[in-house]
């Protein structure tokens, strides 16, 4: 009987477990990024997903540029919206892009 409840107990708690909220992965700290002399910025983005940056998401306007990530994620930048054109790379906590570094959209990983 006792080995019943031990299982019955175990069961339980991993029905639980696996019912339970998970936390909406994030990338921790800060991304900025310049356009049009003022500054931008975007706090705990999400990972994983492609974030076009609103104020130069139109074409018709100049990208952002020197591109700073203060995050614990990779921010991969891009120069077109969408996630689209040429890549870089900027590291986790201290990745940052000169004003020759245009930037559109970005994805954290």
């Amino acid at each position: 009987m006792r080995l019943r409840s031990t299982l019955a107990a175990t069961v339980g708690a991993f029905a639980l477990v696996l019912t339970l909220p998970t936390s909406a992965n994030a990338a921790d700290g800060i991304f900025t990024y310049q356009y049009a002399d003022q500054s931008g910025v975007l706090t705990n983005p999400p990972s994983g997903e492609c974030i076009t940056l609103p104020e130069v998401a139109d074409e018709q306007v100049l990208p952002a540029h020197t591109p700073g990530n203060a995050t614990d994620a990779v921010a991969t930048v891009y120069a077109g919206s969408e996630c689209t054109g040429p890549q870089f790379d900027l590291r986790a906590h201290t990745g940052h892009g000169s004003d020759r570094l245009k930037v559109r959209s970005v994805v954290f990983h």
